[in-house]
Order: C-alpha cells, then sequence, then structure tokens
C-alpha cells in the first residue's frame, strides 16, 4: 500500500498494490500493520455498503461530533464515484476547505478521512457501490452536516445532483 498526502493534513488517498497472475488480481484492502507505521488509525468497528441507483446521487456532507468523532477508510467497489471531503478541525490551516478525488472500481483508491472532517460522494454512474469502513458506531446525538451546495465551500460537482436525501439537502448553511 502506498499513503499519498492530500492539500487537508491527515487526510490520504490509499494506493493498493495488487499482484496480477493469470488467475486475476489480489490485493490487500486494509493491513492494520502497514496503517499503524503510517501512524493512521487500525481500530475500525463498524462496515457499510452504500449502493446508489443513478449517477448525479448525492450523499453527504456527514460528520460526528465528539466524542464519537470517526475515522472513515472509503473505497468504490462498483463503478465509480467523485468522493469529497472537507476539513471541519477548529483553528486548522485548511478549515473548510475540501478535496475531491475520483474513486472507482478500475482504479483501486481510497480515501482515509480523518477525524474533524465532513464526508459525502457523488455517483458518477447508475449503480455506484461504495465500502467503507468507520472507528466509531453511529452516534444519531452527535451526527452534523455541511450542506452540499454551500456557497462557502464552493465545492465543483462533476455532474449535476439528481438525487440527494431531504435531511442532506436541508443541513445548515455555514456562517458567512
Amino acid at each position: 500500500m502506498r499513503f499519498e498526502p492530500t492539500p487537508l493534513s491527515g487526510a490520504y488517498l490509499v494506493h493498493l498494490d495488487p499482484r496480477v497472475d493469470p488467475r486475476g488480481t489480489f490485493a490487500r484492502a486494509f493491513c492494520a500493520q502497514e496503517f499503524a507505521a503510517n501512524g493512521l488509525e487500525t481500530s475500525f468497528v463498524q462496515a457499510n455498503i452504500s449502493s446508489n441507483g443513478h449517477a448525479g446521487t448525492v450523499r453527504g456532507m456527514h460528520f460526528q461530533r465528539e466524542p464519537h468523532a470517526e475515522v472513515k477508510l472509503v473505497r468504490c467497489i462498483k463503478s465509480a464515484i467523485y468522493d469529497v471531503i472537507v476539513d471541519m478541525r477548529e483553528g486548522s490551516p485548511t478549515q473548510f476547505r475540501w478535496f475531491g478525488a475520483d474513486l472507482s472500481e478500475a482504479n483501486g483508491l481510497m480515501v482515509y478521512v480523518p477525524k474533524g472532517f465532513a464526508h459525502g460522494y457523488q455517483a458518477l454512474t447508475d449503480g455506484a457501490t461504495t465500502f467503507y469502513m468507520v472507528s466509531s458506531f453511529y452516534a444519531p446525538e452527535f451526527e452534523g452536516g455541511l450542506r452540499f451546495d454551500d456557497s462557502k465551500l464552493s465545492i465543483q460537482w462533476p455532474r449535476n445532483v439528481s438525487d440527494i436525501s431531504d435531511k442532506d439537502a436541508k443541513w445548515p448553511l455555514l456562517p458567512p
């Protein structure tokens, strides 16, 4: 595995190291030793799968507040998504800046999302499916979110937004 720093401190693109032979490919999707050697979280308590019916669907932007803040490790296992993270850390030099990356079944990239970040993504194809692990259990009373279309963030989604949940569409805007 190779851990490529993003412009947002503590967040990484994780490149797998696939082994190819006549049978196909093999790659480790997670190795606690390699993550620990890079100073990253190794204790994940839950794994989730999210499937999207239509290209253009946006899920996010989600986060959990302390004491239930979570690390996420996100991978697209079918089709393709545009994955976005936003630095929400108080006092961070990159607070409210965002980073986006194409994750796909073909490129095998993962995004390591540290605590203090909001996360979301847009399906680039019909049927896009993500697999992600989290370091804390879901705690609805500590849940928060950012509006996908907040002008303070100016996230550049690659497609028109076709579907979004009522909940995600109603997150409050950030103060000016």
